[in-house]
């Protein structure tokens, strides 16, 4: 049994690295104009397509040494990095949704709790990347997030009504918001909480909210104290959105039972 864990442990670290490092292609291309789903991986530097050998996530990268097999250019550890933060959101995402041995209940040793919740995962991966390039999240992406949001109402349609407020708690404060201060909330981000709140539940998309504010505040007082921005500039808040969406999902559960206990 042991060694199945493992096994199937494995197997989830290199599904969640795979995914990243899709998503980190589609991160790339989609902000240039190119299909994400069209043509294979090259080399950016010599051009030269990507076989499999290059293409096994993490282990290609240690094994070349971070360089293309083809001309010896440097490889940046963003990739590495990339695709070992999926695999461990993968290892996450069963720990916090649910593991499964056999369908129907799942697949890849992962409940569809846990597949849907790292497709999110993913997702807001080329979210943040895209709007940290270009301040912008393209709605295609959004879109998909709230189709996750609504297979996730699909698989519980008991608790449909804490996802649909959970749609709604936040994004719709943020636009009010933008009503009375010009550029509060840009409308990517406005769009990212409500089709996120409608996979997380009203209680940890307020939840994912305010750990997004303390990391973007914490943020921006490093900038004005840096002296690298004025108090009128503007920085991507995407970034934050998405990674106070990661903690709820992964540990709001807890953090709401520590709060109330406390209480």
């Amino acid at each position: 049994m042991l060694l199945l864990e493992l096994l199937l442990g494995l197997i989830r670290f290199l599904l969640g690295a795979a995914l990243f490092s899709f998503m980190n292609v589609v991160a790339w291309r989609l902000p240039r104009g190119m299909d994400p789903l069209k043509g294979r991986s090259v080399c950016p530097q010599c051009g030269h397509t990507l076989g499999a050998p290059d293409l096994v996530p993490v282990f290609s990268w240690l094994f070349l040494r971070g360089r293309c097999r083809h001309c010896g250019a440097h490889i940046p550890a963003r990739y590495l990095l990339v695709e070992l933060l999926g695999g461990v959101l993968a290892l996450g995402c069963t720990w916090r949704y649910g593991a499964a041995y056999a369908l129907p209940g799942g697949l890849f040793g992962m409940s569809w709790a846990a597949l849907l919740a790292l497709a999110v995962c993913g997702i807001l991966l080329s979210v943040s990347l895209i709007d940290a390039e270009t301040q912008t999240i393209p709605d295609r992406l959004n879109l998909a997030l709230a189709v996750c949001g609504a297979v996730s109402v699909l698989l519980s349609p008991a608790d449909w009504l804490p996802h649909v407020i959970g749609a709604l708690c936040v994004s719709v404060p943020m636009f009010l918001l933008c009503l009375v201060i010009d550029g509060a909330f840009g409308g990517g981000d406005i769009k990212l909480m409500a089709a996120t709140g409608l996979f997380l539940g009203w209680q940890n998309t307020l939840l994912a909210m305010f750990f997004s504010i303390v990391f973007g505040g914490m943020y921006g007082i490093y900038l004005l104290a840096a002296k690298k921005a004025g108090k009128k500039d503007h920085f991507a808040f995407g970034p934050f959105l998405c990674a106070g969406i990661v903690i709820a999902m992964l540990f709001g559960g807890p953090v709401l039972e520590w709060y109330c206990a406390f209480l």
